[in-house]
C-alpha cells in the first residue's frame, strides 16, 4: 500500500484503494444461492427507489464506439453527472437521484462494460472512461454541469472534464484522494494488481469488505461485496491498473483544468488536507462512515455535496 507522512508523523493513505487503517480483512461466511440472488435484485432496482422511474433508460455511443446508457432525471442548473466507482453501475447514486431530482436535472452513467454499458474495449483506461461521461454530456446538450465520481469515477470526471471545455463548472471526488503529491510507482501497481489477477472474486470480496468501518450494516456490506465481485474480471482488472497508475497525472490535470474541486471523504483514515490544499482541492470529512458514504450515511452526504454544488453555482 502506498502512503505518506506529513510532518506530525501521521500515515496518509494516497487514494480510495487503501482499506481502512488499522481494519483487518473480514473473514465472511459462506452465501447461500439464494441470499446472492436476493442481493443482485436488490442492486437491480437501487439501493432506494424513491418516486424515479427505473426504467428511464437511454443510450449513446462513446468515442470509440461503444454503446453507454445512462439515466436522467429532473431539471434545473447545474446539471449534476453523477460517475460510479470501480465495478460498480450507476445504482448505487439512486439515493442521490431521488434527493436531488426536484432541484437539478441529474445524469447516472453506467462507464462502458459495467451495469447496461456495452463492453468490446480492448484498453480499460481512465482516459477512455472520461470519453463515455464526455459522450453523455454531449448527447444531453449539457451547458452548465457539475461531475461528481465516486472513487475510481474520481479520476474519469478529471479525464471527461479535460474532454468538455467550457462546460464543467466543478469537479466533487467521493473518496478518491486522501493525498496528492506521492504517487505509486509502476511496480507499487504492479504488486497492488496482482492478487486480484491471481483469485479475483475472493480478493475483491475482501478488498470492499475491509472498506467499511465496523458498524456498517452487514447487508449493505456483503450486497456490495458481492456486487462489485461479480465484474468481469478483464474490465475490472485493466480499470484498477488504469485507476492506480492515474495517481501520477492528477497534479498536472488539475493544473492544466483550473477547476474547483472538492473532495468529500470519510473521516478515517485521515485525510492530509495540506497536500490537497497545495493542488487547491478543498476537503469536506464526513465522520462515522467508509469508502461508501453515500451509500452508508446519504443524508450527511447529500447536505455536503448540495454545498459543493452551491459553492460552484456562485
Amino acid at each position: 500500500m502506498k502512503s505518506a507522512r506529513d510532518t506530525g508523523g501521521r500515515e496518509f493513505v494516497t487514494g480510495w484503494w487503501a482499506p481502512r487503517e488499522s481494519q483487518r480483512l473480514r473473514a465472511v461466511a459462506t452465501t447461500t444461492a439464494s441470499m446472492t440472488t436476493w442481493m443482485k435484485v436488490v442492486f437491480a432496482v437501487g439501493i432506494t427507489a424513491g418516486t424515479l422511474n427505473l426504467a428511464r433508460a437511454d443510450t449513446t455511443q462513446s468515442p470509440d464506439g461503444i454503446r453507454i446508457t445512462y439515466e436522467t432525471h429532473g431539471q434545473g442548473t447545474p446539471a449534476i453527472v453523477f460517475v460510479h466507482g470501480w465495478s460498480c453501475d450507476r445504482s448505487y447514486w439512486r439515493g442521490q437521484l431521488t434527493e436531488l431530482a426536484p432541484q437539478f436535472k441529474v445524469i447516472a452513467i453506467d462507464l462502458a462494460g459495467h451495469g447496461e454499458s456495452a463492453a468490446g474495449r480492448n484498453v480499460w483506461s481512465m482516459t477512455a472512461f472520461g470519453g463515455d461521461v464526455a459522450a453523455v454530456v454531449e448527447k444531453l446538450d449539457l451547458k452548465h454541469v457539475v461531475l461528481v465520481g465516486h472513487s475510481m469515477g474520481g479520476d474519469v470526471i478529471v479525464e471527461a472534464a479535460r474532454r468538455l471545455p467550457g462546460r464543467v463548472a466543478g469537479l466533487v471526488w467521493v473518496d478518491t484522494y486522501r493525498q496528492l503529491g506521492s504517487p505509486r510507482t509502476p511496480e507499487q501497481v504492479k504488486a497492488l494488481v496482482a492478487p486480484f489477477r491471481a483469485n479475483f472474486v475472493t480478493t475483491t470480496r475482501d478488498f470492499v469488505r475491509s472498506m467499511f468501518p465496523a458498524n456498517a450494516d452487514a447487508a449493505l456490506i456483503e450486497r456490495v461485496a458481492l456486487d462489485m465481485s461479480a465484474a468481469p474480471p478483464a474490465v475490472a482488472l485493466g480499470a484498477l491498473e488504469s485507476a492506480l497508475n492515474f495517481d501520477r497525472e492528477i497534479p498536472r490535470a488539475l493544473q492544466e483544468l483550473k477547476l474547483p474541486v472538492v473532495a468529500i471523504n470519510a473521516e478515517h483514515p485521515p485525510t492530509d488536507v495540506q497536500s490537497m490544499k497545495r493542488h487547491d482541492v478543498e476537503v469536506v470529512r464526513v465522520p462515522d462512515v467508509g469508502h461508501f458514504l453515500n451509500l452508508e450515511d446519504p443524508k450527511r452526504f447529500n447536505a455536503a455535496l448540495r454545498k459543493a454544488i452551491a459553492q460552484f453555482d456562485k
